[in-house]
């Protein structure tokens, strides 16, 4: 998975996933990446977090009462 992160302190959290994670494979630059913008949460397995909120990269992040830094 690939972000564009400004500062440390916006890193998502551990807990965010998403199915670009899964390849196995070398990262070859030729390939346009899916960016498919589906994203779960690893303890409620679905697209919102514990918290009722959805996931994404730009919502789970410090600051978020479920959020879990890397």
């Amino acid at each position: 998975m690939s972000l564009n992160l400004s500062q440390e302190n916006e890193l998502p959290c551990r807990c965010m996933r998403s199915k670009e994670m899964y390849i196995d494979s070398e990262h070859d630059p030729t390939v346009p990446n899916s960016h498919s913008g589906l994203f779960w949460c690893m303890h409620s397995q679905n697209c919102l977090g514990p918290d009722g909120e959805v996931v994404t990269p730009g919502s789970c992040k410090a600051g978020r009462d479920c959020y879990e830094a890397l």
